[in-house]
């Protein structure tokens, strides 16, 4: 018998190696509790529907209440310009010392009195719980859920605090002169020192002992639809200062404020809005939260605890959703899948699998190439073996259930992406890659050739007529395949991991399926992993 067929014949003996036996075998990999999904699936997207009665009643309350808010918001900004220039006159754009004396005392009061203005006069009408902490008690604020543009309406009711905004917005005609009066932090896009520049900024501000203005940061870092809160970015809470809550909701029958990536424009929005008879919001300052020593070293579980705080008075759910999410959804997009299939809860994934955006954008031009002939986005057990160049078979529906995490007979994007890092990768080192191909290689003499490779995928998958030779010509570059040819391939294409190295479970699932003293001498076929030293390993294996 040749050395090909000793071994298939010993795999074939292995329990769980047939057909219709993938049922009896346990899953390798348990879940991880951390890893399951999120409460709310798609935090960036909101739709409004509207029935025909509400059509009506807004095309006639905005014949009559466009022109007129419209024109009392244009009113009101030309109004606020004169002193938001004298605010800022003989001011650089980037301020290195407060606004002071007699210009700040003239010119806040008024602005205050006309922000409130302006948001009367679109319909807003506020309700305000709690009391406003003063620059010693809570040098910053953080506002959350943060869902629309019209959430600025927490800046005028904290009185004006400074905020942190981008260089480009300081530069537009009439808003950016009011923006400045604000004293922002600005940030630019194209200084690459500009993100730790920001937060020194911050720092020197928030620990100036009330000397400068208050400041004003929304943590999450985008608009969300309010259905939960997602990661809070650590800027505001790198100063170690106490740090003041606020939160922002709004009790209508029609939404007509959410701003999400996919839902109505900013247009759309004011226009709905406008329309509207009025608009309530709720701004409640929660108490101040003061960080204690190990919050002060670590501000990510000072804005973790702030965060969990604010959802439980909130009474929804908190994820790891990020700003990063939204440029997967993007990208998502754009190669034809649905948007929320980028969806990944970034901050989660690249912490516990030590992932950057970069490796997950690049998992992501991976699962397209997948999913892209499938309906909805995801990968169907079809797919992912044509995607291996294999047949479904047992062995192959207990790969793709270890992807498939919440058992709904399909993969997305974000088991994928776990899938790979956390079952995949950790089989990819150098010594099981090793291990694999001396198992490929019969014959030891350095090469795999086809015959050899079909043999041991036929025994490993329980598929003794498969066609191997697609897959075959995709490792080797001429008649046989060489270690670094092997190694090459498997370390690009980790999702292999598991199919080259099921062949060595069987067989040591084999050993220890036979009684004690079979085990003492096992009978291996030729091909040694080890050779030299055998016995060793053998007492080393029954010893763990």
């Amino acid at each position: 018998m040749s050395r090909c067929a000793e071994a298939a014949a010993v795999a074939a003996t292995v329990p769980g190696a047939g057909v219709g036996n993938a049922g009896l075998r346990r899953l390798m990999v348990p879940r991880q509790a951390s890893f399951f999904p999120p409460p709310v699936p798609n935090p960036f997207v909101q739709q409004t529907r509207m029935g025909t009665a509400r059509r009506i009643q807004i095309f006639f309350l905005g014949i009559i209440l466009l022109p007129i808010r419209a024109l009392l918001v244009a009113l009101i900004l030309l109004l606020a310009w004169p002193f938001a220039a004298i605010s800022t006159a003989c001011c650089p754009e980037k301020l290195t010392h407060p606004v002071t004396g007699w210009r700040r005392k003239i010119t806040q009061p008024v602005l205050k009195f006309l922000g409130r203005a302006l948001f009367f006069s679109m319909g807003f009408i506020v309700t305000v719980k709690g009391k406003v902490a003063n620059a010693v008690e809570a040098p910053i604020f953080v506002v959350a859920p943060h869902s629309t543009f019209f959430d600025g309406i927490a800046c005028v009711i904290a009185g004006l605090p400074s905020m942190v905004s981008r260089n480009e917005n300081a530069q537009a005609p009439l808003v950016g002169r009011l923006l400045r009066a604000l004293q922002p932090v600005l940030v630019s896009r194209v200084d690459p020192d500009s993100r730790k520049n920001t937060i020194n900024e911050i720092i020197r501000r928030a620990t100036s002992g009330g000397e400068w203005p208050q400041m004003l940061v929304f943590p999450e870092g985008t608009c969300t639809n309010r259905s939960c809160l997602i990661t809070f970015k650590p800027g505001a809470f790198i100063p170690g200062v106490p740090v003041q809550p606020i939160l922002l909701r709004y009790p209508n029958k029609l939404d007509t404020v959410t701003w999400t990536w996919q839902g109505y424009t900013f247009i759309q929005l004011c226009m709905l809005t406008f329309c509207q008879p009025f608009t309530r919001v709720e701004v409640e300052f929660m108490p101040v939260q003061v960080p204690n020593e190990e919050e002060k070293n670590d501000p990510v579980l000072f804005a973790d605890r702030v965060r969990n705080l604010m959802a439980q008075a909130l009474g929804i759910p908190v994820t790891d959703h990020t700003y990063e999410d939204c440029r997967l959804m993007i990208s998502a997009g754009q190669l034809t899948l649905p948007m929320e299939a980028g969806l990944v809860e970034f901050t989660k994934i690249s912490r516990k699998l030590k992932l950057d955006w970069d490796g997950i954008r690049k998992h992501l031009d991976e699962y397209a190439t997948i999913a892209s002939s499938s309906k909805g986005g995801r990968i169907g057990i079809e797919e992912f073996a044509e995607y291996l160049k294999l047949p479904v078979s047992d062995v192959l529906r207990q790969l793709f259930a270890l992807f498939d995490r919440n058992h709904d007979g399909s993969i997305d994007f974000r088991e994928y992406v776990i899938g790979l890092a956390v079952l995949c990768n950790p089989a990819n080192t150098e010594e099981i890659i090793q291990v694999a191909f001396k198992l490929f290689d019969l014959d030891e003499d350095g090469h795999i050739t086809e015959e050899e490779f079909s043999t041991i995928l036929q025994a490993s998958l329980g598929v003794p007529d498969l066609d191997v030779s697609g897959l075959f010509k995709e490792i080797a570059q001429g008649d046989s395949v060489s270690y670094e040819e092997f190694k090459s391939f498997a370390l690009k294409h980790p999702e292999y991991a598991k199919i080259f190295t099921t062949y060595l479970d069987l067989q040591t699932s084999h050993v220890f399926s036979l009684p004690k003293e079979a085990q003492a001498t096992p009978s291996f076929t030729s091909n040694k992993v080890s050779p030299e030293n055998r016995e060793e390993s053998a007492s080393d294996k029954k010893d763990d």
